[in-house]
């Protein structure tokens, strides 16, 4: 594929590593805490730390606690493979076939023209972010399980939303990484020289990690606004790992509980708002200098020259007329000499100049469910029931029932919803060509530089230099 714009080849030095960051673990928790203290508060609504962190005393206080939790959201709000600026959402979406990008800076092109190197900045930010995320995770637990000053349920609600994050990110570190470590303690010796673990044992440490959560959490939306994980946020990830893992009972039978207890949002133009029936976890923004989305920042193109990102055609080609979401969540700007239209993602709306906060990040809804328990379905042989499900997707989105009836048939057609349901969200489109096996035969015509082996991005090389143990690197790397 054609770049429209030319671009250098200048590679950036490689940041600061994980291992580095490693070696001083006991400030780690200090730093997390300091990256913004005004936005993480009003992010959850909590008092601030009311001390340095120290492992032995920040666990004296529920409060403390709380506030620690608070800062790891809003790290995940802001950096990393969650965030909205920079995460999976927006490149992820030009590694596969959602976004075109226009920029110029030489990681994003790289991942858009699949030449990635092994010293990516991008690729190095989100591994170093999340093992970062991990190592906080470990130490609130770890905190947890050696305090008394702190209510049982507040040990239980703490340590289950710990063990999701946990969880959590690890699931997004195998799925674009492959064979990882899975860390689940704070000896930073230990962490050194930890080895990467086949993928199939990743998912199962991140599934007994949820059945955990799961056992610890409650079902209540204590923020009133969706923007702590609770129970059901737990069974809606338990339900998309069993779905990665081909477990499909399992899967039907969390996903079918998410349902149970979510109402879908019936108008698709409220989908995406802050009080959207549907929603089960998501970001808040810090209600002062951006008072919405990352999403909308990023993608909405205001004006032809100076885009950075635009729907890909083939995206917008996969809609069928009259598809409410083609309307809905689908803008378009064409430049001042009439020339030139491109599209974007136009599922949030408010950017961050408007005065009011009408949307938060979304990252987990009720959806999603129901495309995992159609395909789980399809693969149990329960024809009726997937069709059932992807035409409720269907019908709300203005579309009549669909016509696949055959397995094969109906397994398209769920990829297909897939693609026009949860486009630029969290690399959904990314992880479905890698896990049915259709990378190859989408990404190869459009992709001038794809390999096969292009299925997993290369261990950050500095990672690799400082620990011997992670290596073989990736395959084509």
């Amino acid at each position: 594929m054609k770049l429209k714009n030319n671009s250098t080849n200048i590679k950036k030095s490689s940041i600061d590593i994980f291992v580095n960051t490693i070696r001083s673990l006991k400030y780690l928790v200090v730093s997390l805490f300091f990256m913004g203290f005004t936005a993480c508060t009003d992010f959850v609504e909590v008092d601030p730390p009311k001390n340095n962190l120290i492992s032995e005393t920040v666990f004296d206080d529920a409060a403390t606690v709380e506030s620690t939790l608070a800062n790891l959201y809003y790290k995940m709000r802001e950096q990393g493979m969650v965030s909205g600026n920079f995460g999976f959402s927006v490149l992820m979406g030009i590694y596969s076939d959602e976004l075109d990008y226009y920029g110029f800076d030489t990681n994003h092109l790289e991942l858009y023209e699949h030449a990635v190197s092994t010293n990516n900045a991008n690729v190095l930010s989100w591994w170093k972010t999340a093992y970062n995320i991990i190592y906080a995770t470990n130490d609130i637990i770890k905190g947890l399980d050696n305090t008394n000053a702190i209510s049982l349920e507040d040990q239980k609600q703490f340590k289950g939303q710990a063990l999701f994050i946990r969880a959590y990110i690890h699931s997004l570190l195998t799925n674009v990484y492959g064979d990882i470590p899975y860390i689940t303690t704070t000896d930073y010796v230990e962490n050194n020289s930890v080895s990467r673990e086949p993928a199939n044992e990743v998912y199962e440490q991140i599934i007994a990690d949820l059945k955990d959560a799961i056992s610890l959490l409650d079902n209540t939306d204590t923020s009133g606004e969706h923007v702590i994980p609770n129970r059901w946020v737990a069974k809606a990830l338990l339900a998309r790992m069993y779905l990665y893992t081909e477990n499909w009972e399992l899967a039907e039978v969390e996903a079918s509980e998410v349902i149970s207890a979510f109402s879908l949002e019936p108008d698709v133009n409220a989908v995406f708002l802050k009080a959207s029936k549907e929603t089960l976890w998501q970001f808040k923004p810090d209600g002062i200098n951006n008072r919405n989305t990352y999403e909308a920042n990023q993608l909405i193109i205001r004006f032809i020259p100076g885009q950075s990102y635009a729907l890909n055609s083939q995206l917008l080609e996969a809609f069928e007329p009259d598809d409410l979401r083609r309307l809905n969540w689908v803008g378009s700007t064409t430049s001042s000499d009439g020339l030139t239209t491109l599209h974007y993602a136009y599922k949030y709306k408010a950017i961050f100049s408007e005065n009011a906060s009408l949307e938060y990040s979304i990252i987990f809804r009720l959806a999603e469910q129901y495309l995992i328990r159609a395909e789980a379905r399809t693969n149990l042989g329960n024809i009726n029931g997937a069709q059932e499900d992807l035409n409720i997707i269907r019908n709300r989105a203005g579309l009549d029932n669909t016509t696949a009836s055959t397995p094969s048939e109906l397994l398209i057609a769920i990829l297909k919803e897939r693609y026009v349901e949860l486009f630029t969200e969290h690399g959904h489109r990314w992880f479905d060509l890698k896990r049915m096996g259709f990378a190859d035969d989408i990404l190869s015509p459009i992709k001038e530089h794809w390999q096969t082996t292009d299925i997993l991005l290369p261990i950050p090389e500095t990672e690799l230099q400082m620990n011997s143990n992670l290596k073989p690197q990736n395959s084509g790397y």
